[in-house]
């Protein structure tokens, strides 16, 4: 198995179809239809405000929504090993006295044999970077409360699931461990991570408190984990005493940003760690440390350690900026059609303001016989996350998506990126960070990127020049003909560059 390439594991064990624990969740959600896919909550039904809310949402067919969820969702499945995060861990101690502890190797945890061996067929060769101190503290004597900032595919997942697996006493036959995801998908993936990491670790078993899972009243669970969405788990220890919260030893909120932009959990997340005892582990993830999600962290996790992850600086200084200017949206287009054959020696992304627009030109290019894949918030996540891989691969050399789909999406051979639509916010004015993050791809870890932007109006015209004005940039203007062959040579030498780290990668093992 590859290095670190743990969630290739996960993803075999679920092509091989094995069950998703010893309580056999599928065959109950298939005996309960389609209930685990009801929204989480406690009350029994949603209030006419959400209906109209969520009636609302299905007619918008012009803008994606930012759905938290979704996204993390999306960026567990398309993670083929760890991500190279090039942050640095920023450590804030409760006791700034205290020695700050890091490892290099799992040996240096002193791990139970079974669960050492389980982290070893999950690819786990090293520790990750967040790994390295997040851990020590994690498995710490007496246990230590923590607060992390931590993306998908940085191995904060395989940390907390490794937590409470040396945590839990496998004599005692009741549940330890608590784990609380926004949604019931994120909650199995969850599971599934348990499931590979505790295989040699059959004395302890796990337990899914969602949605469509029905348990007999007055049951005592036996299993030592539990995993579950916030609104069922919170009915398991309190109205059902399926659970015994005085019991627990380890609580951890995963994705803690998706949790508050979800109506209900952030009151149910901390109505469950109130019935918890005060000896009880705290540990909280978040991608994201906005000043609601801080807020709600506090709440949560008295006297925390906390691991912060410094953002490195995006620079636009290896990015050559160009723009085309266009009269209408189809002048626009005949002038991506002239550029195609250019982009298309590497790959390229284009976005646009609206999945409307997104779908319009991915099929207009296609009518011009132009391979083009869209991402688009009409899809599945299941289905985002096959474009995705396919884009990866290469087997589609240009994407077409809005902003909010393509979030968090890295594909090293992207050299070019084109604005169809200029970013702008809810009021019409740029927005100069999504600029930055939808540019910077293309010049990540000091390679050189182009940048292609489409001008068809004043006002476009005047949000380009205020996004100049903030990044204290030249955007050149350029004709079809002298940016293609400026694409040419871009793409050429980033492909040749491309070409020889596989093969370098190859010949290295």
């Amino acid at each position: 198995m590859a290095t670190d390439s743990w969630a290739q594991a996960v993803d075999e064990q679920e092509a091989a179809e094995e069950s998703l624990g010893s309580l056999q969740i599928k065959d109950k959600l298939e005996e309960n239809g389609t209930a685990a896919a009801a929204p989480e909550s406690s009350s029994a039904a949603a209030t006419p405000e959400v209906q109209e809310a969520e009636n609302k949402g299905t007619e918008d067919d012009e803008t994606d929504k930012d759905d938290k969820a979704a996204q993390s969702l999306l960026n567990k499945l398309i993670r083929n090993n760890l991500v190279n995060n090039p942050n640095q861990v920023e450590v804030l101690q409760k006791d700034p006295n205290s020695p700050l502890y890091s490892v290099k190797s799992f040996e240096e945890l002193r791990l139970k044999p079974q669960l050492l061996q389980g982290v070893y067929g999950m690819g786990f060769n090293r520790p990750s970077k967040i790994q390295e101190t997040a851990l020590p503290m994690m498995l710490a004597e007496p246990p230590q409360n923590l607060i992390a900032q931590s993306q998908s595919g940085t191995g904060k997942t395989a940390a907390f699931v490794l937590a409470m697996l040396s945590h839990v006493d496998p004599n005692k036959t009741y549940p330890q461990c608590l784990c609380v995801s926004p949604t019931y998908e994120l909650a199995l993936q969850t599971g599934k991570v348990i499931e590979q990491m505790g295989k040699h670790y059959p004395e302890v078993s796990l337990v899914y408190a969602i949605r469509g899972n029905k348990l007999q009243r007055g049951m005592k669970l036996q299993e030592q984990i539990v995993i579950g969405t916030p609104g069922t788990m919170l009915d398991w220890c309190g109205k059902f005493k399926f659970i015994d919260p005085k019991k627990i030893m380890v609580f951890v909120l995963d994705e803690a940003d998706v949790m508050i932009a979800t109506q209900g959990h952030q009151d149910q997340s901390i109505r469950i760690q109130r019935m918890l005892p005060k000896n009880c582990q705290m540990l909280l993830f978040s991608a994201t440390f906005e000043e609601t999600v801080w807020s709600f962290a506090q709440r949560i996790v008295p006297d925390p350690n906390i691991i912060k992850l410094k953002r490195e600086e995006e620079t636009l200084d290896t990015i050559k900026q160009y723009y085309v200017l266009c009269n209408s949206r189809e002048e626009k287009f005949h002038s991506l059609c002239n550029i195609y054959g250019a982009i298309t020696i590497a790959q390229a992304m284009i976005f646009c303001h609206t999945r409307k627009t997104a779908g319009w030109l991915a099929g207009e290019l296609s009518r011009e016989d132009h391979q083009v894949a869209l991402l688009s918030g009409e899809m599945q996540v299941e289905q985002r996350a096959a474009v995705i891989d396919r884009f990866r691969e290469g087997k589609e050399k240009v994407l077409v998506t809005t902003n909010v789909c393509a979030r968090g999406i890295d594909v090293e051979q992207v050299s070019v990126v084109i604005n169809f639509d200029l970013p702008v916010d809810k009021d019409g004015n740029p927005d100069n960070e999504t600029y930055l993050h939808r540019i910077g791809r293309t010049g990540r870890f000091g390679k050189r990127g182009l940048a292609i932007n489409m001008v068809d109006s004043k006002m476009s015209m005047n949000i380009l020049n205020r996004i100049q004005e903030h990044f204290s940039k030249s955007v050149k203007e350029c004709v079809d003909e002298i940016l293609s062959l400026s694409l040419l040579r871009s793409a050429k030498t980033l492909l040749i560059r491309f070409l020889l780290g596989r093969i370098q990668r190859h010949i290295m093992g």
